[in-house]
């Protein structure tokens, strides 16, 4: 049977290195193997199966520089791992029973013990046994951090495993995003990182590993590490084991594309995303390094774990060309042929001769991101026919609340300017009018109080203006200090305690001054730490923004997607909702993947909503390199309306995912805590309120003034008398807009 599609010029920027303890970890890996009783008698492997499979050589070509014992070690793992998921495909994924699988998952956490290295629960089958094994071998060498890290992603790897498994009952196939976030867990290149450090012996600090650019590192490596795996084992998953969790797949239904095709955009996603990889340990490690005043020795084991994360990416790739378990050998004429790769010098001789021509083809791709000509005159995009299948309610205070946020705004000091302040009148009375917050709000919380919609309203008020002000004060300064010092002082405004703080010096201090103690002072403790960690990721997002804009960077998709959540403020809007509800849910209902694949599905609908009506006034007037329309013309590299058109349909996508959790996940989610009735009903209830935040956030758009030519044109025009302003002699007034913009496109 011929191959399903030829594979990809692979991006190889690393020469793969071997391990010269290969034979010795084979052998050792084999008797461990038949002791856990893997091999004979399984049902799953027999010899020859293992043989072929050869995960020695996977974790000699991954963990070049291990020592003996530890090459044993992790390849255990990795023996553990495959095994288990060829054990759980054969056990339920065949048979699609949810039930044993979930019975079989919760049983493992016992084997993993944080306090100790020795389980109290007997092992009842192969997975049990080989796990109870390994963490008695592993964590005492550990720190207690570490453990828990490693604890919580093998956890994911496997728990994870009943999203597929219900996709799979369900004939489901997932949308790119949703794809990906779950990949992460499900693959388990998270777990193989940390795995990664103790190869290494380089623990990451403990207070920065939950920092943006090393989540960054850890989803990029993994990112690369299952989107390679999808290219070489399309066949064997979706041609012998019914699998629907590849990302061929998955872009082959979303884009409605050829198979090779689909695989062809893989590649450039993995290529883009190792680049993103590359991008972060050059511009963002030592700022992270000097924030947290790491020193020498702490520096040095995070630059040997980005080390260990590239040699498994060099590796990872050389093994794929390998092992009998992966589609390896139907590579295009300008590849090199799998046959010569076997024939040939196992190590730099064999992965060095394809690292020129490989970043040789990608450079045209990375040149683009850094070549975007800002304030290119792009006029009007064509408005889709959004997905919206819930009304809009809006609050009967609406019209009050309009009255006292523009009295709000002045006394702020958003809307006048002041000498010696840049952050200050960065809007007039006009614009405030004309965004018209209150009417976002007053969708958003339709059965809010006259001073829980004030509230709503400010909050959006004052984000937004924060969004507006820093790119135009700091985003073409050289200066990286400035925004940085300002993000700083703002976070010291939002004490836990409710203390005195200093006096505020700009209208966006004196702004979140005011929220935080309308806001949190009525919050228990814990919902105040919390929703002070929401402000501070949208505060964050900013200088990541920034910092593209000073680069003159367009995102890489990925990337950007998983900000555009934080700098649309997502979280912070996301979390008054939640705090409504007291203590009614426990946390965990929060964290669970149900509810947080709902939250990310609604918030990059209306993050893209947002791109698709904001593009023209993002692009031609702001110079912006933040907009889906623009990160998708870039990637594809394809013009706007068909950009518009991905951007569309991942929309849609979205607003399916969400509906489809809403619907089906959260009553299993209820009967899985045992909700009562009243917590059942408080879950509803946020998905509802969801559901008002979609469709005001879009109601908003259409209505207020903030994105429309006409506006743009007026809004943006200089403040001199429109005569001078308009030097080619156009009319001017209501209705003479049109004319205008005829003008000046015209005039390029």
């Amino acid at each position: 049977m011929p191959n399903p599609f030829e594979l990809p010029r692979f991006y190889t920027p690393y020469p793969a290195r071997l391990n010269p303890h290969l034979d010795s970890t084979r052998e050792h890996t084999k008797a461990w193997a038949r002791e856990m009783e893997m091999i004979e008698g399984s049902g799953i492997w027999d010899e020859s199966d293992f043989d072929s499979h050869d995960y020695a050589l996977l974790c000699s070509y991954t963990h070049p520089d291990a020592s003996g014992v530890l090459l044993d070690l992790i390849t255990d793992w990795y023996v553990w791992v495959f095994f288990f998921d060829d054990d759980f495909l054969a056990r339920f994924k065949r048979t699609g029973d949810m039930r044993g699988a979930k019975e079989y998952l919760d049983r493992l956490p016992a084997f993993m013990p944080l306090e100790s290295a020795v389980p109290d629960e007997e092992p009842v089958n192969q997975v049990e046994a080989g796990l109870a094994d390994l963490w008695a071998r592993t964590v005492p060498s550990m720190s207690p951090e570490w453990r828990r890290r490693f604890r919580e992603s093998t956890w994911h790897l496997l728990e994870e495993s009943l999203w597929e498994l219900s996709n799979i009952n369900e004939g489901r196939v997932a949308n790119p995003v949703e794809y990906i976030e779950m990949r992460r867990k499900v693959g388990g290149a998270p777990w193989s990182a940390h795995l990664v450090e103790l190869a290494a012996g380089a623990e990451v600090p403990d207070r920065i590993a939950a920092s943006r650019p090393m989540r960054v590192l850890k989803d990029t490596f993994s990112d690369g590490v299952h989107l390679r795996n999808d290219l070489f084992s399309y066949e064997r998953e979706t041609q012998n084991e019914g699998e629907l969790a590849n990302a061929v797949l998955v872009l082959e239904r979303f884009l409605g594309c050829t198979t090779q095709e689909a695989a062809d955009a893989v590649n450039d996603l993995l290529t883009s995303r190792l680049q993103q990889f590359e991008h972060t340990v050059l511009t963002e490690l030592e700022p992270l390094f000097a924030e947290h005043a790491l020193d020498t020795p702490a520096r040095a084991d995070v630059l040997a774990y980005v080390k260990g994360l590239q040699d498994w990416q060099s590796g990872g790739h050389e093994w794929h060309m390998r092992s009998s378990r992966y589609m390896n050998g139907a590579t295009r004429g300008d590849s090199p042929a799998a046959g010569a790769l076997l024939g040939g010098p196992l190590g730099l001789g064999t992965s060095a001769a394809r690292l020129v021509p490989s970043i040789l083809a990608s450079l045209p791709a990375r040149l683009r991101s850094y070549t975007h000509v800002p304030f290119e005159q792009v006029g009007h995009l064509p408005l889709p026919d959004f997905a919206m299948p819930f009304p809009t309610r809006l609050s009967p205070h609406l019209n009050g609340s309009r009255r006292r946020n523009l009295d709000w705004g002045h006394r702020m000091g958003f809307l006048a300017p002041e000498p010696g302040d840049p952050l200050a009148g960065c809007w007039d009375e006009g614009k405030l009018r004309d965004y018209d917050f209150a009417l976002c709000a007053a969708g958003i919380h339709p059965g809010a109080t006259p001073e829980e919609l004030d509230l709503a309203t400010d909050w959006l008020t004052w984000g937004t203006y924060g969004d507006d002000v820093y790119p135009a004060v700091f985003g073409r300064s050289a200066d990286v200090t400035a925004p940085r010092t300002c993000t700083a002082r703002l976070k010291e405004f939002m004490p836990l305690d409710m203390g005195l703080t200093e006096a505020p010096r700009n209208p966006l201090e004196r702004g979140l001054a005011d929220l935080w103690a309308r806001t949190a002072a009525p919050m228990p403790d814990d919902h105040r730490a919390e929703f002070r960690v929401a402000v501070e990721v949208m505060l964050d997002s900013w200088l990541w923004e920034l910092a593209n804009q000073r680069q003159n960077r367009i995102p890489e998709p990925v990337d950007y997607i998983e900000m555009r959540r934080k700098t649309f403020g997502s979280d912070l809007t996301m979390s008054l909702s939640r705090f409504g509800h007291g203590k009614t849910l426990p946390p965990e209902i929060y964290r669970s993947r149900p509810v947080q694949a709902m939250e990310n599905a609604a918030a990059d609908y209306a993050c893209l909503m947002n791109d698709v009506f904001s593009y023209q006034k993002e692009i031609q007037f702001e110079g912006e390199v933040h907009n889906a329309v623009l990160v998708v013309q870039n990637f594809f590299n394809c013009g706007r309306h068909e950009a518009l058109a991905i951007v569309s349909d991942l929309m849609t996508s979205r607003m399916r995912e969400f509906q489809h959790v809403a619907d089906t996940q959260l009553p299993v989610l209820c009967k899985e805590f045992e909700l009562d009735a009243a917590g059942c009903a408080t879950l509803e209830g946020y998905a509802q309120e969801l559901k008002d935040w979609l469709s005001a956030i879009l109601t908003w758009h259409r209505e207020c003034h903030r994105y429309g030519e006409a506006d743009l044109l007026r809004h943006n025009a200089p403040p001199a008398a429109p005569t001078a302003a308009l030097p080619w002699g156009t009319p001017t007034g209501l209705g003479t807009s049109g004319t205008r913009l005829a003008t000046l496109l015209g005039s390029r």
